[in-house]
C-alpha cells in the first residue's frame, strides 16, 4: 500500500493554531466561545445576530481571539468577525467555500468552454449521506446530465475530487464543472456519465475507504449507473490526486479511467516514494489488464507539484507502467484544472 499523507497540497507547511482550531463552542454553563486565528490583529469583535451583553475578548498568546458571550439559548445564529474594522466569515465553518466569491469573466462567452451557455443543462444536487467510514453524515455533489430523470439508461461515472482547503462546491463553483459538462454533452463531445463531487476534505487514508465503502456503494444503489470497472473513472487535483493515487493503488482492478492533476508523491519523501515503488511493482500487472488510460496531468513547471510529479513518474517507468502526460502553462491553478477536466471528460467511456 502507499503510505497515505494528510497533506492539504504539494508544500509542506508549519503547523499553526489554527490547524485544529475549533472556531464554536458551546460550554456547559450555557455560555458560548468563538474563536479566531488572527495573530497580527489589534482588535478583534463579534458580530451576532443576538444580543452580546457581557461578552469577553481575549487575545492568547499563540495568536487565537477568544471571544465568550454568555447566555446563549440553543438555536442557529448567523455570526461573523470583525477584524482591525474588516467582516470576516469564519475561515473554519466548513462549508465557508462555498460562499467563496467567484467572479465569472469572459470576454468571448461563445468560446469559452467554461462558460454557462443556452444548451441543456443537467442537474446539479447537494446529496447528504451516512458515512460508515467517519460516523457521520457528510455531503457531496453529483450531476447527473439532461434527461437522466426521463431515461432507464444506465451510465458510466466519473469521481471528481477537489484540492486541499477547498471542499466538493469548489468543482461547481469555481472550476466550473457542471457548465463544462453541459457544453461538452451539448456538442456531442461527451459520453452521457454521471459526474459525483465528493467532499475529500478528510485524512487521505480515510478517504480510501470513504471513496469504496460508502460513496461508490451509495451511488450504485441509489442511481442508474453501470456497476464494472470499465464504466467507472476517478480523477482529483492536487490533495485529491494524492487520493486518487491511494484509491486506484489500493483497488487496482476497479477504475478503467484515471486522471492525476497537479499531484505527486513528495519527492524528498523517501517513505512515500519507497512504499510507492513497492506497490507498483505489485499491481503492475493489474493495471496494465483493467485501466484503459492513466493520465498525468500539469500546470507546467510553475505548478508547485511538478517536481514532485515528475519524480514519481520514475517509478512508474521504472515498473513497466503505461501513462500519458501532459502540461500547459498556468501552474497550480483552476485555469489548468478546467482543461484538465474538458479534456479528460472527452476522452473517457469510449
Amino acid at each position: 500500500m502507499v503510505a497515505a499523507y494528510t497533506a492539504n497540497c504539494q508544500f509542506q507547511r508549519t503547523p499553526t493554531p489554527n490547524d485544529n482550531l475549533k472556531s464554536v463552542e458551546a460550554n456547559v454553563d450555557g455560555s458560548v466561545t468563538f474563536r479566531i486565528y488572527a495573530p497580527q490583529a489589534e482588535s478583534v469583535s463579534l458580530s451576532v445576530d443576538i444580543r452580546s451583553i457581557g461578552a469577553e475578548t481575549n487575545k492568547l498568546e499563540n495568536g487565537v481571539w477568544e471571544i465568550v458571550v454568555p447566555n446563549i439559548a440553543d438555536g442557529a445564529y448567523r455570526y461573523n468577525f470583525v477584524v482591525d474594522g474588516v467582516t470576516v466569515y469564519d475561515p473554519k465553518y466548513p462549508r465557508i467555500a462555498d460562499i467563496k466569491p467567484v467572479a465569472s469573466i469572459s470576454r468571448n462567452q461563445e468560446s469559452a468552454f467554461w462558460a454557462q451557455k443556452d444548451v441543456p443543462h443537467g442537474a446539479l444536487s447537494q446529496i447528504y449521506y451516512k458515512s460508515t467510514t467517519m460516523g457521520t453524515t457528510r455531503r457531496m455533489h453529483i450531476w447527473t446530465p439532461p434527461g437522466y430523470n426521463a431515461s432507464s439508461d444506465k451510465l458510466p461515472v466519473l469521481y471528481l475530487i477537489h484540492g486541499g482547503g477547498d471542499n466538493d462546491a469548489a468543482w461547481p463553483g469555481v472550476g466550473c464543472a457542471n457548465w463544462i459538462l453541459d457544453n461538452l454533452l451539448a456538442n456531442g463531445k461527451m459520453v452521457p456519465m454521471i459526474v459525483v463531487i465528493p467532499d475529500g476534505s478528510i485524512s487521505t487514508d480515510l478517504f480510501t475507504d470513504e471513496m469504496m465503502k460508502d460513496i461508490v456503494p451509495y451511488i450504485e444503489k441509489n442511481y442508474r449507473v453501470l456497476t464494472d470497472k470499465d464504466h467507472r473513472a476517478i480523477a482529483g487535483l492536487s490533495m485529491g490526486g494524492l487520493e486518487t493515487l491511494n484509491v486506484f493503488m489500493a483497488y487496482p482492478d476497479k477504475f478503467a479511467y484515471i486522471n492525476v492533476m497537479s499531484s505527486g508523491w513528495f519527492k524528498d519523501n523517501k517513505e512515500m516514494m519507497d512504499s510507492g515503488d513497492k506497490r507498483l511493482g505489485e499491481i503492475s500487472s493489474t493495471l496494465a489488464k483493467n485501466v484503459k488510460l492513466l493520465k498525468f496531468t500539469q500546470g507546467g513547471p510553475e505548478d508547485i507539484a511538478y517536481e514532485n510529479c515528475k519524480e514519481m513518474l520514475k517509478l512508474f517507468d521504472k515498473n513497466g507502467i503505461k501513462y500519458q502526460f501532459s502540461e500547459m502553462p498556468g501552474g497550480h491553478t483552476f485555469h489548468v484544472w478546467r482543461h484538465d477536466l474538458y479534456s479528460f471528460a472527452q476522452a473517457i467511456f469510449k
